[in-house]
């Protein structure tokens, strides 16, 4: 029995058709060797391709050898090898999940639905029943006190109901960092509902208690609910979603707060609980996405990268990662994790003077906070916290009015969709800048209608039309992309602390916004919309000089764009 010199290194009995990666070069039987090592080397998933360029060096050089009488032997038993070779190695079966699957998506709806849905809805809901609302203040004042409360007085007790629930959110949006560190980031979300569960109670016993002081209460504790939320809930769909679905997945919880503000809308109306007596249900309804994830959520494990980083728990990590991408086979991503952890203990906990003075932290946080300001100084917010008097001022009757407004929620509904895909495709950075610059040219056209909307009928419903597109341009990318953005731009140990101060600098400036559009709009009129041009142009620049494209890198790539900028030639 004995061998040609021809080729041993392309010997049939290598399988080149399917490889097996990670092998070793011992399995190639030579002279007077037995083929059973090689069956051995299979069997221990050993076996290397003898054309991987890292082999080149142990290669059987080609000196002509002939080949002898057990050529045909072995080429029956390489027959039988392949198969084994083939079975070993299914590229299905060793291929890393990067997908959506069911339990995801579950973990995405009990996040979202529970938490932005309250978001969302309590900023639209106070909208279409003010009026029922004033009329029985004015009236429970009477009951009181024997007289009507003057229009400067009631005035004021609906600004601060408004503006009370924007003071909460700034709170709740401060204690994120410590409600996601003591709790955990699923841990805080079902914790926070307590908080949506005694505002459901004060809204729906008001009329019954005679107590207008219970809505303000109520406002005030669902502030601080949905403040958590905006901060909690992000974070956790961020570290639960795989890097390619990253972006998508942030953008749910923007779309579910465009869904939950045209529910409120809805269900505002006349005909359904925008009555006398049905009000104090429609405010109470903030508990039904409360009730629903503390249903489901905990059926869902808490962030991989919370139990592995924060909490020093590989193998519930690991499992819990396993759950969301219903694959055992997790080990880049967890490989990926242990990274982000042994470069996280280099720096064990971020504090907030850590935060301001080190460039490597500071400049990802300025742009975290000038995003949320874009947000909500982009004029968003006077929008829809005063949507149905820019259509009265616009010429419309009040039926009309309302009808717009719920048109308006729509198209906020279907492009947020829309960006929902967008954002993975085109990245953050050129949507957040295409919004952006649609707003500012949408706002100023708009300011020219209102000055002229006596001059002409078509003037008004131009005005509608500019309204509608202004929502349309804000959710593509302004309005979603902020608040995963910076769960994205921070690593585990800074996340939190990052979180706080962005989501409490976007609740301040909505509270600003609330507090003080309308005085300048008496003051100025339409005029005041020039301030939201300046704003857009301002952002605009901000974002385009300073803002990094985020879609597709990891926390590693992301941090090493702002070290190269906090020591190189350009920082904020």
């Amino acid at each position: 029995m004995s061998y040609k010199r021809s080729d041993v290194q392309h010997h049939p009995l290598i399988c080149e058709e399917s490889p097996i990666p990670g092998a070793s070069p011992m399995g190639t039987p030579l002279r007077g060797q037995s083929p059973e090592p090689l069956l051995n080397d299979l069997a221990m998933n050993t076996y290397r391709d003898p054309h991987d360029p890292a082999l080149n060096l142990l290669e059987v050089p080609n000196t002509n050898w002939t080949r002898g009488p057990m050529d045909s032997e072995l080429s029956s038993l390489a027959s039988s090898t392949c198969d084994m070779n083939e079975d070993l190695y299914d590229p299905n079966k060793f291929q890393q999940p990067k997908g959506f699957n069911a339990r995801l998506g579950f973990a995405v709806a009990a996040a979202a639905l529970g938490s932005a849905f309250q978001h969302g809805y309590n900023l639209g809901v106070i909208n279409a029943p003010q009026k029922l609302i004033e009329d029985w203040i004015n009236q429970t004042n009477y009951e009181r006190h024997g007289e009507y409360l003057t229009e400067s007085v009631q005035t004021v007790v609906i600004s601060i109901m408004v503006s009370i629930y924007c003071i909460g959110g700034m709170i709740g949006g401060a204690l994120t960092g410590i409600f996601s560190t003591r709790f955990g980031r699923k841990g805080g979300l079902l914790v926070n509902n307590v908080f949506a569960v005694i505002a459901a109670i004060l809204f729906g016993f008001c009329q019954m208690a005679n107590s207008y002081e219970m809505i303000i209460a109520a406002r005030f504790v669902i502030g601080i609910n949905n403040g958590l939320n905006a901060g909690l809930a992000p974070m956790y769909l961020s570290e639960i979603a795989p890097t390619n679905l990253r972006g998508a997945i942030g953008t749910v919880y923007q779309l579910v707060v465009t869904i939950s503000i045209l529910f409120s809308q809805v269900m505002g109306l006349e005909s359904i609980l925008g009555t006398e007596t049905l009000w104090p249900v429609l405010l109470a309804l903030t508990a039904l996405p409360a009730v629903f994830q503390l249903v489901t959520l905990p059926i869902c494990p808490e962030s991989p990268k919370f139990l592995l980083i924060n909490k020093d728990e590989p193998m519930a990590a690991q499992r819990a990662l396993t759950w969301l991408r219903d694959s055992s086979n997790v080990q880049d991503e967890m490989g990926e994790m242990r990274n982000e952890a042994e470069a996280g203990k280099l720096v064990p906990s971020v504090s907030l003077r850590e935060i301001l003075t080190n460039p490597t932290l500071r400049i990802p946080l300025v742009i975290s906070m000038m995003m949320m300001l874009a947000q909500q100084l982009s004029g968003i917010n006077a929008v829809i916290f005063f949507s149905t008097k820019i259509y009265k001022s616009a010429g419309l009757s009040d039926e009309a009015s309302l009808n717009a407004t719920i048109a308006m929620g729509s198209m906020n509904v279907l492009m947020t969709v829309a960006s929902l895909i967008m954002v993975e495709r085109f990245g953050r950075k050129t949507l957040m800048l295409a919004g952006l610059f649609g707003m500012l040219v949408d706002v100023f056209v708009l300011f020219i209608c209102l000055l002229l909307k006596d001059t002409a009928p078509w003037v008004s419903y131009l005005s509608i039309f500019l309204v509608i597109l202004f929502v349309v341009m804000f959710a593509t990318g302004p309005g979603s992309i902020p608040w995963f953005l910076v769960t994205e731009l921070f690593a585990q140990n800074a996340r939190p602390m990052a979180s706080s101060i962005a989501v409490a600098v976007n609740w301040t400036a909505a509270f600003l916004v609330g507090l003080g559009f309308l005085p300048i709009q008496e003051l100025v009129g339409p005029y005041v919309f020039l301030i939201f041009v300046v704003l857009l142009a301002g952002f605009i620049a901000f974002t385009w000089k300073k803002v990094p494209e985020t879609k597709g890198k990891t926390i590693d790539e992301i941090t090493a764009i702002f070290k190269q900028s906090a020591y190189g030639a350009n920082s904020v």
